[in-house]
């Protein structure tokens, strides 16, 4: 007979846990934040735009959020400081007493004198026109410590730019409007109408791109009678454009030897370039621009990044245009600024919604670090220049927001 193995004792702990009564783990709800938003009066680049309209503004208080607002800061907009107190805004009356708020949201790029406003941890939003950014600009920021946000960068769930989308269109609509203004000879151009008439051919547009700009600005021109081309390498967005049009357009790659030909007999050029990271790239040499049509038009669209023709220069309202090599250039930035109502209505549609997803997360910082999408348009969090195309830009140390997000958890 086989001995009779010991058995091993073995303690109760391992054995009898299972069938103790366990601790319910339970999800903390977190408590919704309130949240104290600051509205500055825009100064600069003739912006008309406001960021928040009152409808958003009213939502906004009715989830028991603080809006203050500049005095004024509506008018050209056609919204006045009335329309805001109805709605239950703190009207203000000096700039300093806006920017104790701890979200501030601007249509326009702060000035230095507005940056001088800012304190550590406060949030910005706002626009990031590359070519008014200097170095000292960022240098500014990431002394103040504050967390800015670019609103062309931020993404949606999809992966689109909703901000530039929205404006995307509106430019797209203006550029073409603007166009047919410039071809007038009221306005320096040769005289030109954009639709062709009985026996005289129509003008002929040429538009770089084939994102949302494109799209609008081709459904104008053709909805006026004007020939359009179109380019671009992705050939996934020319074939976009024509379903979404709904007929067949002449479209091609960004093939010099074509584009070169084409530019040199268009009545009107559009650039219509967005870069995802930085400086939209220079498309059009100075050389084919300066054997353009005299009296033809350039409307860079892609200027509030630098713009994708090699002669543009940034422009305002006041003074849209120069004249280069007898060709018209209009390059300003906030173009969708000429229709401030639409415009600020569009943009207040997509801040409303992140605003109030913050207040329900517990504050932005936190979406920061859950949403992908808004992370993306951070470029300076609390001392750091967090954008990589800026950092290389201007020599500035560059650090991953990710990493520093990491580091605060």
């Amino acid at each position: 007979m086989s001995k009779k193995q010991p058995r091993i004792p073995i303690p109760k702990v391992f054995t009898e846990e299972r069938f103790q009564t366990q601790t319910e783990m339970l999800q903390l709800q977190r408590k919704p934040n309130k949240l104290y938003i600051g509205i500055p009066k825009e100064t600069t680049l003739q912006e008309n735009r406001v960021a928040l309209v009152p409808a958003s503004v009213d939502t906004l208080i009715a989830h028991g959020h603080r809006v203050v607002l500049e005095s004024g800061a509506g008018e050209r907009a056609n919204y006045s400081d009335h329309d805001y107190s109805e709605v239950g805004a703190d009207i203000a009356y000096s700039t300093e007493q806006v920017y104790k708020a701890d979200i501030i949201i601007k249509v326009a790029p702060p000035t230095l004198e507005e940056l001088d406003h800012l304190r550590p941890n406060q949030i910005l939003f706002s626009p990031l026109h590359l070519p008014i950014i200097t170095a000292e600009y960022l240098n500014r920021l990431r002394h103040k410590r504050v967390i800015a946000l670019a609103m062309e960068y931020i993404m949606d769930e999809v992966g689109s730019y909703p901000v530039v989308r929205i404006m995307s269109e509106m430019a797209g609509l203006c550029a073409m409007h603007t166009a047919a203004e410039l071809l007038a000879n009221t306005s320096g151009g040769k005289g030109v109408l954009l639709g062709g008439i009985s026996g005289v051919p129509p003008a002929k547009v040429v538009i770089l791109g084939a994102g949302v700009v494109a799209e609008f600005a081709t459904r104008t021109a053709l909805g006026m009678g004007a020939e359009v081309r179109i380019f671009d390498n992705n050939i996934y967005k020319l074939m976009r454009v024509q379903n979404m049009v709904g007929r067949p357009l002449n479209t091609s790659s960004l093939n010099p030897q074509q584009m070169r030909k084409e530019l040199l007999t268009a009545d009107i050029a559009i650039g219509a370039i967005h870069s995802k990271t930085g400086r939209t790239p220079i498309i059009v040499g100075e050389d084919i621009v300066s054997h353009m049509k005299t009296g033809s038009v350039i409307i860079d669209v892609s200027i509030d990044q630098g713009g994708c023709f090699a002669t543009s220069e940034v422009t305002s309202h006041d003074h849209p245009t120069f004249t280069k090599h007898g060709v018209i250039h209009y390059c300003v930035p906030n173009i969708a600024s000429r229709v401030a109502r639409t415009a600020s209505i569009a943009v207040s549609n997509i801040l409303t919604p992140i605003l109030l997803k913050a207040a329900t997360t517990g504050s932005i910082e936190r979406v920061i670090q859950t949403e992908l999408g808004l992370r993306q348009g951070v470029y300076t969090y609390k001392g750091c220049l967090t954008n990589e195309y800026l950092g290389e830009r201007f020599q500035i140390k560059f650090t991953d927001l990710d990493l520093l997000i990491t580091s605060n958890l």
